[in-house]
């Protein structure tokens, strides 16, 4: 995406209007009035594009050194819908409404459908623990720490390998037979006896999950423009928390099966969520498939879209981000793309974001059923009191989520997650009444689990600073990495020894949520710094030499001169 804002405006032949132009626009989303480009083909003749409606992006293919430039990469690479790439095409604002609602109904449905059969698998321990689970199997808090760390290191390690494993063979391939692995894994955990079997579970089913949503994001990235995944993403994780929901109202009814066929309420909750999810899994072979122009198969007779719904899909997400188109959805990573993923600096920021961010949310979920039984409500109702902050964070997810999108600005509004969370932690940790008395302590930690998520922005914004079909699904992977390090270290902040109050834990969960605060601000200053940076020397350049660098650099992704990163 990066050179066709700047180049657009400086380097197109013919348009002396803009080559004295100078105004960058930042962000993705861009408007018509701040981006100028060529409106007359390459005869002469005046372009069918040069009454563009509103709702487009400037089309950077209308000059035709970019367009052929594209091209070929396009063919190098034999990217999967170059044939539907046309420079010249057009469509209508009703079109594009049209076409998106169908792709909205096939990709985000399908994708929240898929999520629910992860969210539910990853999930369930914490209703399982509620039915004195931890009891029945001989274990003790440290025990179930342990599971769970062991889950995220197996979750953390099989990250990479399973992207890789995914851009190799496709998302529509990998992401099914991942679902089937961990939910058979999942359902098997109904015929726990012991620790060590409740060990080995937890590692499995965090190898089969890890990589799951990297591979989701990297498949709905095929479908969408960057300025509007970040909104369906919230979706994406509005189905986590209404998952959450949904199970929290299904372990009401379930563990109440304790003693039908000799069996615990736990147990019944492993397999009858497990074998549900299974069917998911099965299903989830119809409800993906590789690519907006590779609909049509045996599963799919008629295919998702029309030939020219086909082209209006592709061509509005190649104008929005030409990089898209830099790699076919069946070709493997080479080792360099990963080595140069990886040392990717400028993702730092955002990486550090990811690590501490949800630490206290991590921390203080998988223990609230516990502290509520420890209060006196019962095992049915612990569950039935998880719901508000399910609830709560949907609505508060969706606002950070648009309001991002809405002012273009990431960095500050993510400041809202520590501002709401510090104050109910400062209570938990030097409040006198917490777990003495019940409902203020159940606010709290409800207000702590319901507090701003910006884990959907994150992510749509190391998709968007990455800039390279190459290096965003190792990106997004390492991102998510960062998270689930995160997690690992929340799994261990509540400790046996500080039990009942945990008094310590909340004091460093507290220190965190603080340290949190100057991380955003430093990663706005360091984005800001860094595009006045390339401004400067892209500024000083003449049309011929950016025309020149853009023909002829090697550098890559977010390292382009003409490359501005979103904060």
């Amino acid at each position: 995406m990066g050179f066709f804002r700047k180049y657009a405006d400086s380097a197109s032949p013919g348009n002396e209007e803009a080559k004295t132009s100078d105004t960058f626009v930042e962000g993705r989303s861009v408007e018509k009035s701040d981006l100028k480009v060529d409106t007359e083909s390459a005869s002469g003749e005046p372009s069918d594009l040069e009454d563009q409606t509103e709702f487009e992006n400037p089309n950077p293919f209308l000059d035709p050194f970019i367009a052929d430039h594209y091209r070929q990469i396009y063919d190098e690479c034999e990217y999967e819908c170059r044939e539907a790439f046309d420079p010249h095409f057009t469509w209508t604002k009703e079109e594009d409404k049209k076409v998106m609602r169908k792709v909205d109904r096939r990709a985000i449905l399908s994708a929240c459908i898929m999520f629910f059969a992860l969210q539910v698998n990853r999930g369930n321990l914490h209703e399982a623990v509620a039915d004195n689970l931890l009891e029945d199997l001989n274990m003790n808090t440290n025990d179930y720490n342990l599971g769970n760390t062991l889950n995220l290191c197996a979750f953390l390690c099989a990250e990479l390998p399973s992207q890789i494993i995914s851009k190799a063979l496709g998302p529509d391939i990998f992401i099914p037979i991942q679902i089937c692995c961990w939910c058979i894994v999942s359902t098997c955990q109904g015929a726990l006896t012991n620790k060590a079997g409740f060990l080995v579970c937890r590692v499995l089913i965090g190898l089969f999950q890890g990589g799951f949503i990297p591979d989701m994001i990297l498949w709905l990235s095929y479908f969408y423009k960057s300025g509007e995944l970040p909104i369906r993403l919230w979706g994406f994780w509005t189905a986590l928390a209404a998952t959450q929901t949904i199970t929290s109202v299904l372990a009401y009814f379930i563990l109440r099966m304790r003693g039908v066929a000799g069996l615990t309420g736990w147990q019944w909750l492993f397999i009858i969520e497990g074998s549900i999810t299974l069917l998911i899994g099965i299903w989830s072979f119809y409800l993906m498939v590789p690519s907006v122009v590779q609909t049509k198969n045996k599963l799919h007779p008629k295919g998702w879209f029309t030939e020219r719904e086909e082209k209006i899909v592709v061509n509005r997400i190649l104008r929005d981000d030409p990089s898209k188109g830099g790699m076919n959805n069946r070709q493997a990573l080479a080792f360099k793309a990963i080595l140069r993923s990886l040392m990717d600096w400028n993702l730092w920021p955002i990486f550090i974001i990811g690590i501490l961010a949800y630490i206290p949310m991590s921390t203080v979920q998988p223990y609230m059923v516990l502290s509520m039984k420890e209060l006196g409500f019962s095992t049915l109702d612990v569950n039935l009191l998880t719901i508000p902050s399910h609830v709560l964070q949907i609505i508060f997810m969706f606002g950070i989520t648009w309001l991002s999108e809405k002012f273009n600005e990431r960095s500050l509004m993510s400041l809202a997650m520590p501002i709401v969370t510090i104050p109910f932690l400062a209570a938990m940790r030097w409040w006198p009444g917490t777990m003495e008395d019940a409902w203020l302590t159940w606010y709290f930690v409800t207000m702590v689990l319901a507090a701003p998520y910006i884990h959907a922005m994150c992510v749509a914004w190391v998709s968007r600073n990455s800039n390279s079909i190459e290096t965003r699904s190792i990106c997004s992977a390492l991102y998510n990495m960062f998270v689930q390090a995160g997690n690992i270290i929340a799994y261990n902040i509540y400790r046996e020894d500080d039990l009942p109050k945990y008094r310590r834990g909340n004091q460093e969960l507290f220190g965190i949520m603080c340290g949190l605060i100057p991380v955003l601000v430093l990663t706005k200053a360091f984005y800001v710094w860094k595009n006045k940076k390339r401004e400067e020397v892209w500024g000083a350049m003449t049309s011929e030499e950016k025309q020149r660098y853009i023909a002829e650099t090697s550098d890559k992704g977010n390292k382009r001169l003409d490359f501005r990163f979103d904060h």
